[in-house]
C-alpha cells in the first residue's frame, strides 16, 4: 500500500478529500446514465538543468497538481479538469463532463464503492528530483562536458542536460477501481559537435529510466555517454553521401526499434483499429508479417522508461503479444476502445497529464529475438545499408507509409561494411516492411531509456527495442545516384 499512502498524502490529505468524496463525485457523474466514468488525480514535480560548453544555460523547476473528470457514453466522451482539489471543484468538473454526454436517463447507476488491489510496483516509490541537489546535478553535466572534450580534440561544442520527474497519480473509476502509482523518471543526455577541415558533424547519446539520479551519477556512466556521442560525431565526419535506390537494409539492434514503434506500433493501437483507419484494421488472425516476426508491448519491465505498474486508467499493465510468428493477434487497448470493440483491456490507457484524455498508447514495444547471427546477416548482403541509429521520421497511420532519416549508417557491399554514409532516408510502408524481413537476429536489445512518443498533441515516455533485422528491398533516399 506504499503507493496508495503516497497518493493520499500528496493528493487528498492537503485539501481534506476522502475516498467517500470520490465515491460521491463518481455517483454524481453517473446520475445521467453513463457507460463509464473516472477521476484522475496527479501530482507532478519536475526539474531540469542544461549546460552548454560547461556553463549553465537553463534551469527549470515546475510543480503541478490537479484532477481530470471523464464521463463516457457510447463513443461520446465528456471531460473536464481542475487544478483545485476540493469537493466543489470535483462537483463542477463532474457537472461539465456529464453535461457533454447527457443521455436523458437518470438514476441508472448504483452507488460506487471504491476498492484498491495491491499491485506489484515495477520501480521504487521515490522522488528522483531530491536524489541529488542542484550543485550535484550541474557537476554531473560538467563531467559529461569534460569527458567529451577529453575523448577527442576535434570536439568543439558540448551540450548536456539532466531531467528528473516525481509523479504521483490516483485513479478512481465507476466500476470501483481505486489505484495509485508513484512514478520516478530520469534522463541524462549529451550532444557534441566535432569539426575537421571546416566540416562539422554532431553525435548524441542518452540514458534514463524509472529510478533516481544516483544511478546516472555512478562511476563511468557519464564517461560512456560522452564517448558514444563523440564516436557518432567522428563517424559522421568521415561519412560519404548516401546512394539512392532500392536496397537491402540491415537494422541494428536496440534504438532502431523506433522504426517498428512508429511504422507498425501506432497502427496496432485500439482507437485507430476501432475507427477502421489503420492498415491493420479487421485483420486479426491474418498473416501480416514474415513468420520470423513476433512483436510485443510490455509495460511490466522493471524500471524501464515505458513501464507502468498501472496505466492511467488504473488497469495493470501486461505483456501483450501483438504479432506472433507473423500472425496479428490483437491490439493495444484502453477502457473505452476495449469496451466498444468487445475486447479485453491491455493496460495501455495513457495520458500526458490530468488535463488530457486517456487513449491507447504504447509502453515498451519491441520485436522478440530470432535465431540468426548478426554477423552472418551482414555477410548475406550483396549491396545495401546497415542502419545503426535513427533520427526523426514521419508515419501515416492509415496507409502505414513512413519516412525515417538515419543518423548513423554504413554502405555494405559483398557482405562487408565499406564506409559510413550520411543523408540516408528510409522510405516504405510498415506492414509491407514486416513481410520483407528475411532474418531476425539473436541479439535483442532495448533502447537506453530515452524514448518519447507523441500522439494527438500528447507526449508520454516509451521504450523501444529489437534484435538485428534484415529487410529485403527498401527504398533509400540519398544524394548520390
Amino acid at each position: 500500500m506504499e503507493a496508495m499512502q503516497h497518493a493520499q498524502d500528496a493528493l487528498l490529505a492537503p485539501t481534506g478529500l476522502t475516498t467517500t468524496d470520490l465515491e460521491q463525485a463518481l455517483s454524481h457523474v453517473a446520475e445521467v446514465g453513463v457507460d463509464d466514468a473516472d477521476l484522475y488525480f496527479q501530482y507532478s514535480r519536475q526539474e531540469g538543468w542544461a549546460i552548454e560548453d560547461g556553463v549553465v544555460r537553463e534551469g527549470s523547476h515546475d510543480i503541478g497538481r490537479g484532477v481530470g473528470v471523464r464521463a463516457v457514453q457510447g463513443e461520446r466522451t465528456g471531460f473536464s479538469y481542475s487544478d483545485e482539489l476540493t469537493t466543489d471543484a470535483l462537483r463542477e468538473a463532474g457537472l461539465a463532463a456529464r453535461g457533454i454526454v447527457r443521455s436523458g436517463s437518470s438514476g441508472t447507476q448504483p452507488s460506487t464503492r471504491l476498492h484498491s488491489n495491491v499491485m506489484k510496483s515495477l520501480y521504487p516509490a521515490i522522488d528522483p528530483v531530491a536524489s541529488l541537489d542542484a550543485a550535484e546535478k550541474v557537476a554531473l553535466l560538467q563531467r559529461l562536458d569534460q569527458a567529451a572534450r577529453a575523448t577527442d580534440p576535434r570536439v568543439t561544442q558540448v551540450m548536456a542536460s539532466v531531467n528528473a520527474v516525481h509523479e504521483v497519480i490516483l485513479v478512481a473509476a465507476l466500476d470501483g477501481t481505486l489505484q495509485a502509482d508513484v512514478r520516478p523518471l530520469v534522463r541524462l543526455n549529451v550532444t557534441v559537435i566535432a569539426e575537421q577541415n571546416g566540416r562539422r558533424e554532431h553525435g548524441s547519446a542518452g540514458r534514463g529510466g524509472r529510478h533516481d539520479l544516483k544511478v546516472l551519477q555512478a562511476e563511468g556512466v557519464a564517461e560512456a555517454l560522452a564517448q558514444e556521442a563523440v564516436r557518432q560525431a567522428l563517424v559522421n565526419l568521415e561519412a560519404q553521401e548516401a546512394p539512392a535506390g532500392t536496397f537491402d537494409v540491415l537494422l541494428a539492434a536496440g534504438w532502431p526499434g523506433i522504426l517498428l514503434h512508429e511504422a507498425v506500433g501506432h497502427g496496432l493501437e485500439g482507437d485507430f483499429n476501432r475507427k477502421g483507419t489503420s492498415a491493420f484494421s479487421g485483420r486479426i488472425g491474418e498473416l501480416v508479417a514474415n513468420p520470423l516476426c513476433t512483436v510485443v508491448d510490455d509495460g511490466t519491465l522493471d524500471g524501464r522508461r515505458g513501464s507502468l505498474s498501472v496505466d492511467d486508467e488504473g488497469t495493470p499493465t501486461q505483456h501483450t503479444t501483438l504479432i506472433e510468428n507473423g500472425v496479428l493477434k490483437g491490439y493495444m487497448q484502453d477502457r473505452m476502445n476495449a469496451r466498444l470493440m468487445g475486447m479485453a483491456r491491455t493496460g495501455n490507457g495513457r495520458r500526458e497529464s490530468y488535463a488530457h484524455l486517456p487513449m491507447p498508447r504504447m509502453t515498451n514495444t519491441y520485436m522478440l529475438a530470432g535465431e540468426s547471427d548478426p554477423e552472418e546477416m551482414l555477410q548475406g548482403m550483396e549491396r545495401g545499408l546497415y542502419a545503426v541509429n535513427f533520427g526523426g521520421g514521419q508515419v501515416d497511420i492509415t496507409s502505414g507509409k513512413f519516412v525515417f532519416s538515419a543518423n548513423e549508417a554504413y554502405w555494405v557491399e559483398h557482405g562487408k561494411i565499406q564506409y559510413p554514409v550520411k543523408g540516408a532516408t528510409l522510405i516504405g510502408n510498415g506492414p509491407d516492411v514486416l513481410t520483407r524481413v528475411d532474418a531476425v537476429g539473436n541479439d535483442l536489445k532495448l533502447d537506453p531509456g530515452i524514448g518519447t512518443c507523441g500522439k494527438e498533441g500528447q507526449s508520454v515516455p516509451v521504450g523501444v527495442g529489437q534484435p538485428s533485422l534484415r529487410v529485403r528491398g527498401i527504398t533509400i533516399g540519398g544524394t548520390r545516384a
